[in-house]
């Protein structure tokens, strides 16, 4: 059964916007948003004034002095005076918290038109700054001083991984060269340059060990951006067709990490189940996903959490060419966060963005061959805030 079906109405991604990720230095936090949803309104061919509520996704965490920019989104137009605007925050998840939030309203009937915004500066922020920002999502190292952040906290999932299934630094490093290389048919990618295999699977001075075994090219930037959707009950007569949304899912896991299996990710995985059993859909009917690979043995681990291997078979998506642009799955056609950026915020808005864009054959470059439905899948902590999206054609 799906969304459609069990709710009686549809839900539709009806116009979009999308910034350039990356260091955006001459843009701010409000220039960003301002561009983002003017871009997704007119997209929509819609008037400002016909959006019943304003979603906006946004970490910061102490990156930005300014911790209340939900009302940002009205200084698109005078129209926009009044309209309820809530911000949603749910760490590197905030973007489809948001978009989940903006679901939820109009299943409940009281919206029948929002606009869902992802959104965030960092790279104006010293690196301690986002360092501490970023760890004030993890219960065992909020507030303490860490010399590898998030990385560290990742690079012990990857040892976990390599002590019960084995090595795995040269599948990570594919991983890597693979995104690279879709981000360089990304116009909005914050590093569009293919490294290579080698490259990232070897150590050098260009390449660094982050936290062991983690090198640099395992790792998303620090990035600037911003991105928006809009979402209606119907279609809105915009620049392109409408992308349905098939079905959704969101799962927690408990935060200390001595409750959790750390190669496991259940919560991740209980997700992408619920999305897929809304949609009434297998993994075998998905065309492709945008999964958040924050580092790449997150999307290493993605491909058993959504179920395209066993556990402990990820590499079998790598190595036998699953995964990429002419596989069974492409994975993060996009670049994914680790070419594409990271703007934390945005993250979840920017993947529903790009699987819309693939829907509806506007992905330029990066278009797959009429792909019918695709996943979206965004990830909070280390797999501790799950939500998944499955998109389709209408």
């Amino acid at each position: 059964m799906s969304l459609r079906e069990q709710f009686g109405k549809d839900v539709l991604l009806t116009g979009w916007g999308h910034s350039r990720f990356g260091k955006l230095t001459d843009e701010t936090l409000e220039s960003l948003i301002v561009q983002i949803a003017t871009e997704a309104i007119g997209n929509a061919g819609i008037e400002p004034g016909q959006i019943d509520e304003i979603y906006l996704g946004q970490f910061n965490s102490g990156m930005m002095p300014l911790a209340f920019p939900s009302s940002l989104a009205l200084q698109v137009s005078e129209q926009l005076a009044n309209v309820p605007s809530t911000r949603v925050e749910n760490a590197c998840a905030s973007g489809s918290a948001a978009f989940q939030q903006g679901t939820k309203s109009l299943l409940a009937g009281t919206a029948k038109t929002v606009l869902v915004i992802g959104a965030e500066k960092m790279t104006h922020a010293g690196a301690d700054v986002v360092g501490a920002a970023l760890l004030g999502a993890d219960y065992d190292m909020a507030g303490k001083a860490s010399s590898t952040g998030f990385t560290g906290l990742f690079a012990e999932v990857a040892k976990h991984y390599e002590k019960r299934y084995g090595p795995v630094s040269d599948v990570l490093g594919t991983i890597a060269a693979k995104n690279h290389r879709n981000g360089v048919d990304n116009p909005y990618a914050q590093l569009r340059k293919d490294l290579g295999e080698e490259f990232c699977r070897t150590v050098s001075d260009k390449n660094p060990m982050v936290a062991d075994p983690l090198r640099r090219t395992d790792c998303s930037p620090v990035s600037d951006g911003a991105a928006a959707v809009v979402l209606s009950v119907s279609p809105t007569g915009g620049a392109t067709a409408p992308v349905r949304l098939a079905g959704f899912g969101h799962a927690n896991d408990f935060f200390p990490t001595e409750r959790r299996d750390p190669t496991a990710f259940t919560a991740t995985r209980a997700s992408w189940q619920r999305a897929l059993g809304m949609a009434g859909v297998g993994l075998d009917e998905l065309d492709f996903a945008e999964v958040h690979d924050c580092f790449t043995i997150a999307e290493l681990l993605m491909y058993e959490a959504m179920g395209l291997t066993e556990p402990g078979q990820g590499s079998r998506a790598i190595e036998e060419g699953w995964v990429f642009k002419d596989g069974k799955l492409p994975v993060n056609v996009s670049g994914g966060l680790k070419a594409k950026g990271h703007p934390v915020g945005a993250t979840g808005v920017s993947q529903h963005v790009i699987a819309a864009m693939q829907l509806t054959g506007t992905a330029g470059a990066m278009q797959l061959t009429n792909p019918r439905r695709g996943a979206v899948q965004n990830m909070g902590g280390v797999g501790i805030a799950n939500y998944v999206s499955v998109l389709e054609a209408v």
